[in-house]
């Protein structure tokens, strides 16, 4: 019933009032009909039928992980809409997919994405400057990486190219990456280009760019991301700052998406190894009983749904930091096991994920049955990030 009232009101609404009463977020508005394609649950859905794979094994085998990676990404696959989608919330997806191990039938994600990609032509979402319309670059260029087609890499190079030539916006307040979630979409773009031209000015751009955003959002004392500047002074009910779980998830998954293209050698990575530390301790140390991180992440106590999208970010993130040896296994890694098994009570029997919050700016109102396709790519990311060391 409450989805049905967001969606009434989502499509009657004007776009401002939307936006303005948090509804949905400035940097993209997407349509109502496609929000529904991005799997949002039938009203016959109830959480009593979610959990099915709860009953896997704590332990994380490589069996059960591809079990449960496969059961929630088949059922996304089978749901992609006839004509393929750019933007940020779909390329999300893609990403997940495309890190989808070959063992766990990768093969066929990366196909899906290989045909989403031939049908969009390659290009880039339509504004220069956003990186809501360039998340979709990490999609290609991961396939370039594989074929080497040059129809695969041009179109997002010039994109890239253009963006560095156009100087900086005057605003301080508005810089080009302004919301803590751009971090994911656009700067493991620049990684990527970085390490398949060998160019050091992408990585020059993203640094100076990432740094610009840090400065402005970045809480050195509570090592968290507000979401941009209109956030610096909001609180929650319990008089701490807000932030946003879902957005710190998304930083933290940028982090690890800018690491895996650094060189062992570069200098920035001790800057962005330092970031990751900061960040994973303080999700350590208030990751809920059920494993999950709430919507507002500094008051658990006034929401009583964990959000899925952001905690399955904050769960990649940590697993990769484990892997590497940039985070303590035997600190860390309990949590991952904790946080993957919360994940699956939110597994519906037929693969749809849920409890995840939609398309906003800051903690908002969904349900146990709630799911879209940027917290399935989220999940595959974290999945795929845990099967690398299980056994």
């Amino acid at each position: 019933m409450l989805l049905r009232k967001f969606f009434r009101r989502a499509c009657a609404a004007p776009l401002s009032a939307l936006i303005s009463t948090g509804l949905l977020c400035s940097c993209l508005v997407v349509p109502c009909a496609q929000a529904q394609r991005a799997g949002v649950a039938p009203a016959g859905d109830t959480p009593a039928t979610a959990g099915p794979l709860a009953h896997l094994s704590p332990k994380l085998s490589r069996r059960d992980l591809a079990k449960a990676m496969k059961r929630v990404a088949d059922w996304q696959l089978n749901r992609l809409p006839a004509q393929a989608q750019y933007d940020w919330t779909w390329a999300a997806l893609y990403t997940g997919f495309m890190a989808v191990p070959e063992k766990v039938a990768g093969d066929k994600y990366r196909q899906a994405a290989l045909g989403v990609s031939n049908q969009l032509n390659w290009q880039p979402g339509p504004r220069v400057m956003h990186a809501d319309d360039q998340a979709i670059g990490q999609t290609y260029l991961g396939l370039y990486m594989i074929h080497k087609d040059p129809k695969m890499l041009d179109p997002m190079k010039a994109r890239l190219d253009v963006e560095m030539a156009t100087p900086d916006p005057a605003d301080p307040k508005k810089p080009l990456w302004w919301w803590c979630d751009a971090l994911f979409m656009a700067p493991p773009v620049y990684a990527d280009m970085a390490a398949i031209t060998g160019d050091q000015k992408y990585l020059t751009f993203m640094d100076h760019e990432w740094e610009i955003t840090t400065n402005l959002l970045y809480d050195h004392e509570k090592h968290l991301y507000f979401r941009d500047a209109s956030y610096l002074d909001k609180h929650e009910k319990n008089g701490e700052p807000l932030f946003w779980s879902r957005g710190n998830g998304w930083v933290m998954g940028g982090i690890v998406r800018v690491l895996k293209e650094l060189p062992a050698d570069s200098p920035l990575r001790p800057k962005f190894i330092a970031l990751l530390k900061e960040m994973s301790a303080e999700m350590l140390s208030i990751q809920g009983k059920d494993g999950l991180w709430r919507p507002g992440l500094l008051d658990p106590d006034s929401y009583p749904l964990p959000e899925i999208s952001g905690s399955a970010f904050i769960t990649y993130a940590l697993a990769y930091g484990v892997n590497e040896g940039i985070l303590d296994r035997a600190t860390y890694w309990p949590a991952v096991q904790k946080a993957w098994a919360g994940m699956l009570t939110h597994v519906y029997a037929d693969g749809r994920l849920g409890s995840i919050q939609p398309v906003g700016a800051a903690p908002g109102a969904f349900t146990e049955t709630t799911s879209y396709c940027y917290g399935v790519g989220a999940y595959l990311l974290a999945g795929s990030e845990i099967y690398r060391t299980a056994k």
